[in-house]
């Protein structure tokens, strides 16, 4: 599909929007949360530039966007679409200055110099073959520290063995020699990846499947950390529930287990560990999960923001941070996706329902 790119497009003036953020919408006592920017429809995955422009990626709006604080007040004023005509471009991540943005079957390059606008270059495809399959073929997309880039292959269904040789994978891709590796497999639909900031160890949220009640199975937070591991999916899910039709006895004790289970159905999907001091010190070196919530269970649940406590390496509780985007008449605000911290510290939140992001700070 053909790539359109954008650098003169007219910016949007975030001040005119006038939206407020929902009453219902609650952050910790101690927190404050405003509208960063509205009308980005359909922001998801988020990545932030070496000059502080912030990158969203879309599903199926299939554009990119540039959202810059030029007056640095905490309100992005210029919104630019920079690329449309993508498929599916919900992964966006950068490294060495330039952009990448992960589609359905690739994975393209905008180079840094087309970002600055001192040059209309086309987009580099640096990886082109995954499988085209709509259901779960969106990705994230997350610089490593070895300068890799780090992602997922979600599967084309609800339960189904996954074909080799991407489906249900964790992968990696070295940019510029554009050699990539097979990480671990078992995964259902991960669409969240992130680096802890001392370990730098990775970690990564993945769904679980559906129709098998309100209540099962778990979503899971996983923890990579041997090349050629097996997470449990169509198997297994969480730590030792066996799926009733492709599961066998005794085989979630093969698998590796997730470190965290979230209830059934809240979606997890993007994930963060706060590194600034802007935030209360309670939230330093603590992972932020946005819930993205769910879509068939009778009675819904997630729509809201945690933070998952570690000690000691590991998670050992878990507490909400901002919810109320879904009412108590179950009615739905908003649905978050992703998390982004700034360089002072304030923590963006992505929602693809309200076509807005929201700016976290202390009070």
């Amino acid at each position: 599909m053909a790539l359109i790119l954008f650098f003169t497009l007219q910016a949007t003036p975030a001040r005119v929007f006038g939206s407020e953020v929902p009453s219902e919408v609650r952050a910790a006592g101690d927190l404050s949360i405003q509208i960063y920017a509205d009308k980005v429809k359909g922001a998801r995955s988020m990545a932030l530039g070496e000059d502080g422009t912030v990158y969203v990626g879309t599903r199926d709006e299939g554009q990119v966007y540039a959202l810059r604080d030029l007056d640095r007040d905490g309100m992005a004023d210029e919104i630019k679409v920079i690329a449309e005509g993508l498929r599916l471009p919900n992964g966006v991540a950068v490294l060495g200055g330039d952009l990448y943005v992960a589609e359905n079957s690739r994975i393209i390059r905008i180079p840094k110099a087309s970002l600055e606008g001192r040059g209309h270059l086309d987009p580099v495809v640096i990886y082109d073959g995954f499988p085209s399959k709509i259901m779960h073929g969106w990705k994230a997309l997350a610089a490593g520290p070895d300068g890799w880039l780090y992602f997922s292959v979600g599967v084309p269904c609800n339960i189904c063995s996954p074909e080799a040789p991407y489906e249900g994978r964790l992968l990696r891709l070295q940019p510029q020699t554009r050699k990539l590796e097979f990480l671990a497999e078992g995964l259902r639909n991960s669409v969240g990846l992130t680096f802890h900031p001392v370990t730098h160890e990775l970690w990564l949220t993945d769904n679980g499947r559906d129709y098998l009640g309100d209540n099962r199975p778990p979503d899971e937070l996983n923890h990579f950390k041997v090349p050629g591991s097996h997470f449990g999916y169509p198997f297994c899910f969480g730590k030792d529930q066996r799926d009733p039709e492709l599961g066998q006895d005794g085989g979630c004790q093969r698998q590796t287990p997730p470190e965290w289970e979230f209830p059934a159905h809240v979606a997890p999907v993007g994930l963060h560990f706060y590194e600034g001091s802007l935030l209360p010190e309670r939230f330093r070196n603590q992972l932020l999960v946005a819930e993205h919530g769910s879509w068939n269970r009778s009675e819904p649940q997630g729509y809201r923001v945690v933070m998952i406590r570690f000690q000691k390496g590991h998670p050992v509780s878990e507490s909400v941070v901002v919810d109320g985007w879904l009412t108590s008449e179950h009615k739905v605000l908003g649905r978050p996706v992703d998390l982004l911290e700034l360089k002072d510290g304030s923590l963006l939140i992505s929602d693809d329902y309200a076509d807005r992001i929201y700016r976290l700070t202390s009070k």
